[in-house]
């Protein structure tokens, strides 16, 4: 009779978690492990001759592809600036819509629309923004700030990404901190106020350790967020000018689908998906152990 049990939840099991799994397994971990073997290959993604080539894309990468280089080292310094801004900046929001605001629901409900809108649609709408928005305003009010070449020059043109993904992605990570703020225990703020600690006090000794949870979800976001950035990228600058605010994402897209090396554009992705997995694995190590519990 146990023995009948235990099959029957087994199958019970296999009913519910079947299917996910047979799914994950078609979309997600088959095509995983085939680019990594075609990462090895020289193939173009078209023909059937498909031509093992060894390390050979790899060693083409690390030592000869300046471009894959520059990508690598924008990308790096827009993940760095877009993790910092996004988090502080939400951050912020969140301690501001949990005080006691008579238009708080609808503060927030505005801060996290622009996480709605898809990157695509999001980049061409600041690209007429910046092009066309800030240059009227410029030639109106002769301010030095609309006055810029915004998609025209490497610096201005990496701050217009930073800006609009800053923009786009601070109001879902206000949503996470302000759930997080919530569950903080007013008692102890209260206590600490009573003992005479100052606002900075509390918000570094109290609720910043609380909320470390909240923090670690958030970091792994955005980092995971910033690497893997192409709609925004690709619609605000299409990597321009001259390559200079080329993300790694489209570096690969590139390769693969404008070059038709599609050995050589799965080499740089598998090396792209090492990169990000050791650096987020290390990020949450670090934040996890900074939590504390109540």
């Amino acid at each position: 009779m146990k023995t009948n049990k235990g099959i029957s939840g087994v199958m019970q099991q296999w009913v519910f978690v079947g299917p996910a799994l047979v799914f994950f397994t078609l979309i997600v971990l088959i095509p995983f492990f085939m680019s990594i073997y075609y990462s090895f290959t020289e193939w173009n993604g078209v023909t059937t001759n498909v031509k093992f080539n060894g390390l050979d894309n790899f060693k083409q990468i690390l030592f000869e592809d300046k471009d894959y280089r520059n990508a690598f080292w924008f990308t790096t310094r827009m993940t760095v600036t877009n993790v910092v801004l996004t988090n502080v900046v939400g951050f912020l929001l969140a301690l501001l819509l949990t005080q006691s605001l008579k238009s708080r629901n609808v503060l927030r409900t505005i801060f996290f629309m622009p996480n709605v809108i898809g990157g695509l649609l999001l980049g061409f709408i600041w690209q007429f923004i910046f092009v066309k928005g800030f240059a009227t305003l410029g030639s109106l009010t002769h301010i030095g700030f609309f006055e810029l070449p915004w998609l025209g020059d490497a610096t201005t043109s990496f701050w217009a990404i930073v800006i609009v993904s800053v923009w786009q992605g601070a109001g879902y990570l206000m949503i996470i901190y302000i759930a997080a703020l919530s569950n903080v225990p007013k008692d102890m703020i209260e206590a600490a106020y009573i003992d005479g600690a100052s606002r900075v006090q509390v918000l570094r000794s109290i609720i910043v350790p609380l909320i470390m949870p909240a923090v670690t979800v958030c970091l792994f976001l955005t980092i995971s967020w910033s690497f893997k950035m192409f709609d925004l990228n690709f619609s605000l600058t299409r990597g321009g000018p001259f390559n200079s605010t080329e993300s790694l994402a489209i570096n690969i897209y590139q390769e693969a689908f404008r070059n038709n090396r599609y050995g050589l554009g799965t080499a740089k992705a598998f090396i792209f998906f090492i990169v990000v997995a050791i650096i987020s694995t290390i990020q949450v190590m670090y934040t996890k152990r900074k939590e504390v519990e109540v």
